[in-house]
Parts: C-alpha cells; sequence; structure tokens
C-alpha cells in the first residue's frame, strides 16, 4: 500500500482556494463591469471589483507569509528537473501577479482620483497623486498584468490536470482539500 502524499497545510489550501475564488470572481466581474456605461450598478460594481481585489491582496500576503514559514511539500524525486524548475518559476510569478494586478488596479484608482473604500466602510489611501495621463497608463498595466496572470493560471490548471489524468500522480491532490493526514 502507498503512503498518502504529503500533503499542504490546511491553511495554504484554503488560502489557495479562497484566492482562486476570488479571482475567478473578480476578473469575469472586471471585464463585464467595464463595457457598461457610467450608472449607478456601474459604480457599485467597481466598488466590488475594488473590495475583491482588495480582499486578495490582504489573502495573498497572508498566503506567502505563511509558505515563506511552512515549506512545502517536496515535489516526487522522478518528476524531471525541467518540471520542477517550470513549476517553481510559475508559482514565483503567480504569487508576484496575485499582489501586483490589486495593486495596479488601487494604483489607478488613485490617479483616477477614485477613492477605495474597503467594503464600504475602510478608507483606503491613495497611493499616488490624482494624474489623468497616469491613470490611463496604470489601466493599460493593469489590464496587462491580468492577461498574464490568467495565462499563468491556464497553465497552472493545464499542469495539475495533466498530473492528475495523464502522469497520474500526486501532485494535484496535495492542495486538495479534506485530504486525510493533511497538516494544520
Amino acid at each position: 500500500m502507498n503512503a498518502p502524499p504529503a500533503c499542504y497545510t490546511r491553511t495554504a489550501i484554503a488560502l489557495h482556494w479562497l484566492v482562486a475564488a476570488l479571482i475567478f470572481a473578480t476578473v469575469p466581474l472586471g471585464v463585464y463591469m467595464v463595457g457598461l456605461s457610467l450608472s449607478p450598478i456601474k459604480l457599485r460594481l467597481y466598488s466590488y471589483h475594488k473590495w475583491i481585489g482588495i480582499t486578495v491582496l490582504a489573502l495573498s500576503v497572508l498566503r506567502i507569509l505563511w509558505r515563506a514559514t511552512h515549506t512545502p511539500p517536496p515535489l516526487p524525486a522522478a518528476l524531471p528537473h525541467w518540471q520542477r524548475a517550470g513549476s517553481h518559476a510559475v508559482h514565483v510569478a503567480l504569487y508576484v501577479l496575485i499582489v501586483a494586478v490589486p495593486v495596479s488596479g488601487w494604483l489607478m484608482s488613485s490617479a483616477k482620483g477614485v477613492p477605495t473604500v474597503w467594503f464600504g466602510v475602510l478608507p483606503l489611501p491613495d497611493l499616488v497623486a490624482k494624474d489623468k495621463s497616469l491613470g490611463e497608463i496604470l489601466t493599460g498595466v493593469h489590464q496587462g498584468l491580468n492577461i498574464v496572470l490568467l495565462s499563468l493560471v491556464a497553465a497552472h490548471i493545464a499542469a495539475a490536470l495533466k498530473h492528475r489524468y495523464i502522469d497520474r500522480d500526486d501532485i494535484l491532490e496535495r492542495m486538495l482539500p479534506h485530504r486525510p493526514g493533511g497538516r494544520a
């Protein structure tokens, strides 16, 4: 009988799936809301989008701190070097982007002179002074970073599914909730 795979901690698993769910909620919301004409619903959706983005940022900082203090389970010894290197590079890029995307949105909002008020109660400071041309540049940066993030998320999902259904190894199972032997 094979030993169960070494798993990520329950905290790492919860943060992973919570951030993933929030990203999958806010990206389509962002795409939808930009196409709307100015209206109360558009303004409300922008607020929701910002709330989710700031929540992603906060959870991502927690996730990075957790990862820095809790060693992830090792990759299987049989995994080729190029896959190890690719996995590491994609994970580093994903961590950078899950911080950079919401920060770029916050910067963009600040430059456009639109305050960010988390959940409608906690006003966040502007990160830059109001500057229309900077706001336009940051709009492009925010959109570009989102495209890169979504591309890497797609690659990440494809790799996880490849490991599960083609390689038939336990890499995906390490990040699934409700695994026996999961750590705190």
